[in-house]
Parts: structure tokens; sequence; C-alpha cells
């Protein structure tokens, strides 16, 4: 039986959409992510890199680390820009936790 889709998709998918809400457009070029935990919760630190431009791209990344970002069975806990490269590219680092 299936769970569904892991933390990574679903994290994704919600850029996506708050990209897309935003009126900005993104390419996710590359998206990783390992196993967190600490004593009382677990889940993943995903490094995601996002290409995108324009004033709509630069407008929501801005404000990206304040956003709700809603994901099925986890919670968003930290947003963070950590690069950014030519042509539009965007490092990102989130870390994601399992709801009980």
């Amino acid at each position: 039986m299936s769970r569904g889709p892991d933390a990574t998709t679903l994290l994704e998918r919600r850029l996506r959409i708050a990209a897309e809400a935003a009126g900005a457009t993104i390419a996710i070029v590359a998206a990783d992510a390992t196993p967190w935990a600490s004593a009382t919760f677990n889940g993943a630190r995903h490094r995601l890199t996002l290409a995108g431009g324009g004033a709509a791209f630069e407008r929501w990344i801005a404000a990206l680390p304040e956003a709700d970002l809603p994901l099925r069975g986890h919670l968003v806990a930290d947003v963070q820009v950590v690069g950014r490269a030519v042509a539009g590219a965007v490092g990102l680092e989130v870390l994601t936790v399992e709801e009980r």
C-alpha cells in the first residue's frame, strides 16, 4: 500500500503552486533531501535550486522565508535562501517536520 508522495515531492508541488499564485514561473533545477531528526521530531532537510526571473519571481523569493507552505502530513519549519547564481538561479534550504 502506498503512503502517497514523499515530503520532497509535496514541497516541490507547493513551491510551484505558491510561485504561480504570486505570478512567478519557476523551474526546479535540482532537489535532494537528507533525513533529519531531533529528540522529538522527524523530518528532512531539503536543498533545492530554482530558476526563474523577473520582478514577480524576485518578490516571491524575497517573501518565501515567511510564506505559509502547507504540506499534507508535514510542516515547513524553516525556509532559507542560501545562494544566488547567474541567470536567476536561487538556492533554498528547507526543513520539513513530519506531523504526528
